[in-house]
């Protein structure tokens, strides 16, 4: 029995491992990883058999888009454990939360969410018959402010169930590995990618440099994702079940509330406050919205009205900027190389994706036009303007003609 548990956590480490490269590849730690990946996995697998496993140092940088933000990046070898608990828990878990939860959810996600709300919107208004109300709330520094006791106690809960399967793996195992990855603080022996003066500006309460001890979750990691969604999951049959609150959907943190009662939903944010007061948590004083459903309400990079969807003023603004620092590159007299040109495809198609779920036909077009001539000699739009392809045969041109500048080249 034992040397088949051995194999067993042999073979989810190697499948663990090829979903963390996944997104992953030519990073620095995951090549370095790959080199002797089959040494390495199985070195890992015999520090989790002989309970030696620890958790290395993380990598913390700060990104600015779409906001400032603090990330702690695991090393690779720790990425693969997460997936290896991700994939063994994640089911058991996915019985337990509601419906109306879209966070890393297979199914569901950002678009799912404004889709859900909308359906909300028409089915309290009877499709904009009747008067209804929106309440949304958010939670300060809702990762940096999760207790670890807390949450183990709620991740025990959720796994209580008598006919959860571990994939061949003990429930002693896995309990081994969530204290590991629960109670190692993040900020510890860190290495700091951005500079000093990048920290500047973040608010101490987006920081786990300043949490107090035994609280904080890293941002970035997918253990983390998962975590938030059990250590919400109480208030959110709560609200569902307690509360009777039918419309309710929540993503990460953000939560969103619609009823016909605007009395009702004010007597809600009291009763939010108090159960999570509970966990340690609470209710942004700062982010309170609570409006008739006329005037609108933006969640999740959408603003929803009435019949139709726009995208909020943050993503138009940075869909803009990116124009723009496509237009100083192209314009250049400098050769652009290949892998250039694909960041500057894919980043293209991953914001028309974006727009293309919202009423923005009209932003492209315009957005088109601000686009310079050297962008269309490498590329071409769709007719529904919803992604973008590479001219491959100025492509081709271009990197025969050598001695050519793009400029040249658009007037030969």
């Amino acid at each position: 029995m034992m040397h088949k548990n051995n194999d067993t956590l042999d073979e989810r480490l190697f499948a663990a491992y090829y979903r963390a490269r996944k997104n992953k590849r030519n990073t620095y730690n995951q090549l370095r990883f790959e080199m002797d990946y089959e040494h390495n996995l199985f070195q890992l697998a015999d520090e989790i058999r002989n309970r030696c496993y620890t958790p290395g140092p993380c990598t913390a940088f700060i990104v600015d888009k779409p906001v400032k933000r603090e990330i702690f990046a695991a090393d690779f070898r720790d990425r693969v454990v997460h997936h290896l608990l991700h994939g063994t828990i994640n089911p058991a878990v996915e019985k337990k939360l509601i419906h109306d939860t879209y966070s890393c959810r297979i199914g569901k996600g950002t678009l799912f969410g404004i889709n859900r709300l909308d359906a909300f919107i028409r089915s309290c208004t009877e499709n904009y018959q009747r008067d209804a109300y929106i309440l949304k709330l958010d939670i300060t520094g809702y990762f940096r402010n999760m207790r670890h006791d807390v949450l183990w106690v709620k991740v025990q809960r959720i796994l209580s169930g008598r006919n959860n399967d571990y994939g061949g793996l003990s429930r002693e195992l896995i309990d081994y590995l969530l204290r590991r990855i629960i109670h190692t603080p993040a900020a510890v022996g860190c290495r700091r990618k951005s500079p000093g003066t990048a920290w500047k500006g973040l608010p101490k309460s987006k920081s786990l440099f300043y949490a107090e001890k035994g609280c904080g979750l890293p941002i970035g990691n997918l253990t983390s994702q998962l975590f938030g969604n059990i250590f919400m999951n109480d208030f959110d049959h709560f609200i569902k079940h307690d509360l009777r609150v039918r419309c309710y959907g929540r993503y990460v943190d953000d939560m969103v509330f619609v009823h016909q009662s605007k009395e009702f939903l004010r007597s809600i944010i009291n009763e939010a406050k108090k159960e999570l007061a509970a966990v340690g948590l609470e209710v942004h004083p700062g982010k309170i919205y609570l409006q008739h459903y006329s005037k609108g309400v933006l969640f999740l990079g959408q603003y929803i009205k009435p019949y139709r969807k726009y995208i909020s003023r943050r993503t138009k603004n940075n869909f803009y900027r990116m124009i723009n620092e496509i237009n100083l590159l192209l314009e250049t007299e400098q050769r652009i190389d290949e892998q250039v040109l694909e960041h500057i495809r894919a980043r293209m198609n991953s914001y028309l994706g974006t727009l293309g779920h919202a009423d923005t036909r009209h932003l492209i077009i315009k957005a088109r036009k601000k686009l310079c001539p050297q962008f269309f000699f490498f590329f071409s739009f769709d007719d529904a303007y919803s992604k973008i392809t590479l001219n491959i045969r100025n492509l081709l041109w271009h990197y025969t003609q050598p001695c050519l500048s793009i400029k040249s080249l658009m007037t030969c």
